[in-house]
């Protein structure tokens, strides 16, 4: 029966917003479809038993991955189920590996440096007790900037990411502001509208880039950008105006759950997703719809959450 369910329209090229992915993302996640209620809607959470109480509850929103939520009950059971899939079989930080060139080995292998200008700088790295490796090879005049920002796109197998000549122009909304500062990414600009160039100044973050595609449905580009340029162009990117956010902390899964359909109730977001970025649970909402895959900052906001024994 029409009158009692929900109908789930796939969007077309025109009318596609943040409620889909691309066809270059289809992979990273499901598709989410724009939800249009009917005069009663389905609920999206499968154990619902409200049935036709449906009838008597005035709500259109809230809509989380593409799901309408009748109850604050039902929203925290999808939570409950977002939450077991994105945590399901996560390995800890500490436990993982990279298994990658030493970027000394790679530079001899390629000829860039003698055998003699690695072994002092890996001395006078291990006698300051600290400092990176590229940095001695540097400051010896072993090497230069530009041949160590080239070796570490080698030792990645990534490009080398160049500035425009305004530099950085993409819109912050991408990424909470908290995610540039602890992960040091630098978003850098969106090419096509679909294409995000994601920088970072020594080692790549697969974990970051992938969680930034599912949630903004564009597809990232990660590369190494030269340290001179890095630093002060992240300084000045973390200094402009970044959607709001609002950081807790919860002492276990189902507090987390519970914790985020409360932010999901209160602002009654007309979309809304949740991915895990490292020891992170991000939470985004949509105010409005909106055509563009970067957002208006005013259109969103973010949860951030952790949980205690992560």
């Amino acid at each position: 029966m029409p009158l009692l369910s929900r109908r789930v329209v796939q969007p077309t090229s025109e009318s596609r917003g943040v409620d889909s992915f691309p066809e270059e993302t289809a992979s990273h996640a499901a598709r989410d479809y724009f939800f249009r209620p009917s005069l009663i809607g389905q609920c999206a959470n499968p154990d619902c038993r409200s049935g036709w109480m449906h009838l008597f509850r005035k709500r259109s929103t809230p809509v989380f991955e593409g799901g309408w939520t009748c109850s604050p009950e039902c929203t925290e059971a999808r939570l409950q189920w977002a939450l077991r899939r994105e945590l399901d079989g996560r390995v800890p930080a500490l436990e993982t590996h990279r298994h990658r060139i030493p970027l000394g080995l790679l530079m001899l292998e390629q000829g860039w440096i003698t055998r003699r200008q690695l072994r002092d700088a890996l001395e006078s790295q291990r006698a300051a007790g600290s400092g990176r490796l590229g940095d001695w090879l540097v400051q010896q005049r072993a090497a230069d900037e530009a041949t160590i920002t080239r070796a570490l796109a080698l030792q990645w197998s990534c490009p080398v990411l160049e500035f425009g000549i305004h530099g950085p122009t993409v819109p912050t909304s991408v990424m909470p502001r908290l995610f540039l500062d602890a992960f040091g990414a630098l978003p850098m600009r969106i090419a096509a509208g679909r294409l995000l160039y994601l920088g970072f100044e020594q080692c790549l973050d697969p974990v970051l880039a992938f969680a930034t595609g599912r949630m903004t449905g564009l597809r990232v580009e990660s590369g190494v950008v030269c340290s001179s340029l890095f630093r002060p162009a992240l300084g000045r990117l973390i200094g402009e105006k970044f959607p709001a956010v609002q950081l807790a902390e919860a002492v276990s899964e189902r507090a987390a759950a519970h914790l985020l359909a409360r932010s999901i109730e209160r602002i009654q977001p007309v979309s809304s997703r949740v991915v895990v970025v490292h020891d992170f649970i991000w939470l985004r909402m949509w105010l409005s719809r909106e055509t563009d895959l970067a957002p208006r900052i005013a259109s969103v906001c973010d949860v951030v959450c952790s949980i205690g024994a992560f």
